[in-house]
């Protein structure tokens, strides 16, 4: 039996992944749990759905051919998957970036759909709304701050 996820189903169906989350929730769409807990939704519950919309069967898509045509996100990293975590629905990415590490917390669904696994070359694309910055402080001065009030507190006498 060939199993989509809910997400290759909407696309399939034209409508948005949370339409097909609602549908499953109020047993419009039949689906089959993983041992995981997950909804995997049979082709021809998808098929089904299609015909009863009076839409014709969509052609089935080439596999993509596993390369990044453009992407308009500049912080990019190129590094090789250290581990894979997954538990629920994350999954935690460490990737090896030159001498760092980098991690990522994402959806176990887009483990599956990337198919990664140790060792594999990966590219971690960084957008992010804010950036912080740190350094190290001397022992010293690390002392001095602890020991001064606050900005905009007063010490009570």
């Amino acid at each position: 039996m060939d199993l989509v996820t809910p997400r290759e189903a909407a696309r399939r169906l034209g409508v948005s992944y949370p339409t097909i989350k609602q549908w499953i929730y109020k047993g419009v769409v039949r689906t089959r749990p993983t041992a995981g807990g997950h909804h995997r939704i049979p082709a021809a519950e998808v098929e089904r759905l299609l015909a009863s919309a009076g839409r014709p069967l969509p052609r089935p898509t080439p596999p993509h051919a596993g390369a990044i045509v453009a992407l308009s996100g500049r912080n990019q990293l190129r590094g090789l998957v250290e581990e894979v975590r997954s538990e629920g629905l994350l999954s935690q990415v460490r990737m090896r970036i030159g001498d760092q590490t980098l991690t990522a917390v994402i959806t176990r669904d887009a483990i599956d759909e990337l198919k990664l696994r140790r060792g594999d070359e990966a590219l971690a694309v960084i957008k992010s709304t804010e950036v912080m910055i740190a350094r190290q402080v001397a022992p010293s001065a690390a002392r001095a701050r602890a020991t001064r009030p606050a900005p905009g507190r007063r010490r009570r006498p």
